[in-house]
């Protein structure tokens, strides 16, 4: 059975975007881009910029997250994912006063990213050589 943290993690994840999405709709009201133009304001561009980054991150970070969760550890996965969404939060808040200052929360989103996608690669390759029916 999968441990629930990591599905209240992926949930405030989800969130999270759900919230970077809203404000991509408030700023297009606020300055008057149209759908479906992506251009036009550099601050709609910046508030846009961050809710598209974040959905490509999502890609690496649900199947990483879910993965390390089955084969390595539910609190540990919880754990990294929680620092995912922290660099999410951090990335967002840069990005938009300044896209310069986006590096540090994009890094501790790669790198939680990271961690997880190479740690359930380890934790599956070990299960597999451990013996299990997995086929």
């Amino acid at each position: 059975m999968l441990h629930p943290l990591p599905a209240l993690v992926v949930c405030l994840a989800l969130i999270l975007y759900f919230v970077l999405a809203g404000q991509v709709g408030w700023a297009r009201g606020k300055f008057n881009v149209a759908a479906p133009a992506i251009t036009g304001h550099p601050e709609f561009e910046r508030i846009f910029r961050v809710q598209q980054n974040t959905l490509e991150s999502l890609i690496m970070f649900l199947p990483g997250m879910w993965l390390f969760s089955q084969y390595v550890s539910g609190v540990w996965a919880a754990a990294i994912g929680a620092l995912w969404l922290i660099g999410r939060i951090l990335y967002a808040v840069a990005y938009r006063a300044d896209a310069a200052r986006r590096g540090p929360g994009f890094g501790i989103s790669a790198l939680a990213s990271a961690v997880l996608v190479l740690g359930a690669l380890v934790g599956a390759a070990m299960a597999l050589v451990g013996g299990g029916n997995y086929i």
